[in-house]
């Protein structure tokens, strides 16, 4: 028993990676700085969860191949969270409901994103990406640069080979792509 629970399981490491990945990309400092997304924990949890859906996207493209990996990927997302609550001083009697709210708003937004995405519709996703990660506060355009992005995001990772992928390697584009289109 003790033995099976030192014993190293590859999936998993690669699911991290893989979200470790994620998280590095959402954590780059181009829509906080430039795009004026909010530098605080909604804000960092909007650009998250974008991230998120879009790597998601691509793996829900080879479901059959790809649907325990994601499943280990999206744990991985809400342990952070849960990890991240607790950091922030939540107590235990809470971190579940927030747990909760953050996995509605996620499903929620996946279901946004992915309309405007499959649909084609930039307006739509820069609707999108305005009403959840900018609110009313939308001064600079940012919207519409991070809806480039996460088209341009969204593109990228359909094209990147899905063993590659389950080996927790993952690849986003560089945000100035977005910014260099608008400006």
């Amino acid at each position: 028993m003790i033995l099976r629970l030192l014993r190293k399981d590859p999936e998993r490491e690669a699911a991290t990676s893989f979200y470790e990945a994620i998280v590095a990309a959402a954590r780059r400092p181009q829509p906080f700085r430039a795009w004026g997304v909010a530098d605080d924990p909604n804000g960092r949890f909007e650009v998250l969860a974008a991230h998120m859906l879009i790597a998601l996207r691509r793996l829900r493209r080879d479901d059959k191949t790809t649907r325990a990996f994601s499943q280990r990927v999206f744990d991985a997302f809400f342990r952070n969270m849960d990890d991240e609550l607790r950091e922030m001083g939540v107590g235990d009697l809470v971190v579940g409901k927030r747990i909760r709210k953050m996995a509605e708003a996620f499903y929620g937004r996946a279901g946004a994103y992915d309309a405007a995405l499959d649909a084609g519709d930039d307006a739509a996703l820069t609707d999108v990406v305005r009403r959840n990660v900018f609110g009313a506060a939308d001064d600079a355009g940012g919207a519409t640069k991070f809806a480039s992005y996460l088209k341009n995001a969204d593109n990228m990772l359909q094209k990147q080979d899905t063993d590659t992928l389950l080996n927790g390697l993952i690849v986003f584009p560089d945000y100035d792509a977005a910014s260099d289109n608008h400006e």
